[in-house]
């Protein structure tokens, strides 16, 4: 099998180019106001799906073979790591993301896993070297084995929160051995299905618990990066604590964490949630808190997680329209939590797959660029709210009215002179922008 070896490198050949193998929009080296596009985009192999995932589902069994010839695990691990490098350096991806289990065999002890994941990271860290990719970020899975079941900060037995945080701290090892400014916690068992047998408040004390001791833990040994928590509202508890942006900012208001944390955005758990990729990211960026994003989409005819690459260009557009406004990233990048569709079982339909994804992100970035050059919707913006730049509305920005006198105000002018807020008018603009 020749996983990604007769995969030649993908270069940027432009929108009128034929060959499904190149870059339609991605060029690297573009700039775009005063920055590369592979610097404003910062795009991050997921080493899960990319690497590991076998595209089997619960009515199905797997459709493709992630052994790499390999019986042995930790062997398949190591030849893992070549042909995530391989992949990487095919598609100029300079950054990778990755699961501690998704590394290295777990093995049949955490003694066992820590070493295997020692030795496994070695490796990784002779390739970045070699290459000169680096990480993004790293996690622990600490929700798929059984001993989850119940949560792993949120657990009701002290061990499997024992457990889990001594898996978080060796994944926080490894983040920083590979020189990771980032670390993320996704609390895929953090969550309740029946109040019956639940203290929400014991298990969100002790969640905040687990973080505390990690930041502590990781502060102590020098790292400088951040912390990100990835919301997400089921899948697969049925009351997820991490639900949405505004829920997770809650938690780390009221557990004094926000100095620490940032979020990492995804697309499909934003929709999951009842709400826009570029909701979740607005709200991120006006708390000061976007951090990284997971690109990826859902089937809007599936209620679940189906992690999709992305392909919508107008989606793309107003995500990278946040990002901007965010100032754009600091530590963090945009990766794809995404797999191949259990049919599209080739190598081949991986590259493609990220092919099609980083276009669609870059394309989204170019048109994003334009909606701020065309300047209509911004000003549009401005102007709705120039009310409050002078009279009685720069008086209520400043402090300086209470109820009475807006009551006195009120009495004196009367009724309110509405304007249209013109919305067919503003998706036109960002219509006529995008497919032009």
């Amino acid at each position: 099998m020749s996983y990604f070896d007769e995969i030649q490198e993908i270069k940027y050949e432009g929108k009128d180019s034929k060959n499904v193998f190149a870059f339609k929009y991605y060029d690297k080296d573009r700039v775009i106001d005063g920055k590369s596009m592979k610097d404003h985009l910062k795009f991050a192999m997921s080493w899960w799906h990319t690497m590991t995932a076998e595209l089997g589902d619960p009515f199905g069994d797997p459709t493709v073979d992630r052994t790499y010839g390999e019986e042995d695990e930790l062997e398949r691990a190591f030849k893992r790591v070549d042909q995530g490098f391989n992949f990487m350096q095919k598609l100029g991806i300079e950054y990778f993301c990755f699961h501690d289990v998704d590394l290295a065999p777990q093995g049949n002890s955490l003694e066992e896993f820590k070493d295997n994941l020692n030795k496994v990271t070695d490796y990784v860290k002779e390739k970045m070297e070699e290459t000169g990719i680096k990480l993004l970020w790293g996690t622990a899975n600490v929700f798929s084995n059984k001993r989850y079941m119940h949560g792993a900060g949120t657990s009701c037995q002290a061990d499997s929160f024992a457990y889990a945080a001594s898996q978080i701290k060796n994944a926080i090892d490894a983040t920083m051995k590979l020189g990771g400014k980032g670390y993320v916690f996704w609390g895929g068992r953090e969550g309740y299905e029946t109040l019956l047998n639940t203290d929400m408040g014991f298990e969100l004390d002790n969640l905040a618990r687990l973080l505390k001791m990690a930041v502590n833990y990781a502060r102590s040994k020098g790292y400088t990066g951040d912390f990100y928590i990835e919301p997400k509202p089921k899948e697969p508890t049925k009351h997820q604590y991490d639900f949405d942006a505004s829920t997770v900012l809650a938690f780390l208001r009221k557990y004094d964490l926000m100095d620490d944390f940032k979020l990492n955005i995804e697309a499909n758990h934003a929709t999951l949630a009842g709400h826009t990729f570029e909701h979740e990211l607005a709200v991120a960026r006006i708390n000061n808190a976007l951090g990284s994003i997971d690109a990826n989409r859902g089937d809007e005819l599936l209620g679940w997680d189906t992690d999709q690459f992305p392909n919508d260009v107008k989606t793309a557009t107003l995500a990278m329209l946040e990002l901007i406004k965010a100032g754009g990233f600091t530590n963090g990048g945009l990766n794809f939590d995404a797999k191949i569709r259990r049919p599209s079982f080739t190598y081949e339909d991986i590259v493609l797959s990220y092919i099609c994804g980083m276009d669609t992100m870059a394309l989204g970035l170019i048109k994003a660029y334009e909606v701020i050059e065309d300047g209509r919707i911004n000003d549009f913006v401005e102007d709705r709210y120039s009310s409050y730049k002078e009279g009685i509305g720069k008086k209520i920005v400043d402090g300086e009215v209470t109820l009475e006198d807006l009551e006195e105000y009120t009495l004196k002018n009367g009724e309110v002179n509405l304007q249209s807020g013109r919305q067919e008018y503003l998706e036109t603009i960002l219509n006529n922008i995008i497919y032009r």
